[in-house]
């Protein structure tokens, strides 16, 4: 495996953030260039759903990639680049949301403060990913990659370093929470 180093001029900004324009490190087939392309939309709409805002949603992934990036000696030779990725983010997002969150309690108690949806959710997709965002991390974890990443069990097993009978409980907890929340929204109680 080569050696790499962080070299900023090699990089020009696109409309998701940073391109590799030259001597991208290149670890097999596998250039950072073209994994960076097939993985950074759906890493920001990973990140999007999980921490509730679309611009923090790039910044997260963008993050994640440079992670990747500094790293990917050891990260493009993994059999599944994307899922180390993945955990990266939804690590970063969940943290984010955290912090978020609990600067929102402290204005708060400054001021009432409503934040909006973002404008690219419906008012409706908006509400249930704000259900997701409560379920313990994990749960909402597994019900993103499940549902948003299309990743099956043994893969969302890999992205949360789990085994797939974890997975499996993750997602029917997280499902039956969703679905007794959603009823009581919809009865009023």
């Amino acid at each position: 495996m080569e050696c790499m180093a962080m070299d900023t001029r090699r990089m020009e900004s696109t409309a998701y953030g940073f391109s590799i324009v030259r001597d991208t490190p290149r670890v097999g087939n596998l250039s950072f260039e073209r994994f960076y392309s097939s993985e950074f939309p759906k890493m920001v709409e990973i990140a999007h759903v999980r921490s509730g805002s679309r611009m923090a949603a790039e910044d997260l992934a963008q993050e994640a990639m440079i992670a990747a990036y500094r790293r990917w000696a050891d990260v493009g030779s993994l059999d599944r680049p994307g899922a180390w990725v993945r955990r990266v983010v939804l690590n970063r997002a969940a943290s984010a949301y955290h912090r978020r969150k609990a600067e929102a309690r402290a204005l708060l108690r400054l001021a009432p403060v409503r934040g909006e949806p973002p404008a690219s959710l419906s008012t409706e997709t908006h509400a249930f990913w704000s259900e997701v965002r409560k379920l313990p991390t994990r749960q909402g974890d597994a019900l993103i990659l499940h549902y948003l990443g299309e990743l099956s069990i043994n893969e969302i097993a890999e992205v949360l370093d789990c085994a797939e009978g974890t997975v499996k409980v993750h997602l029917h907890r997280g499902r039956s929470a969703l679905a007794q929340r959603l009823a009581r929204e919809e009865n009023g109680t």
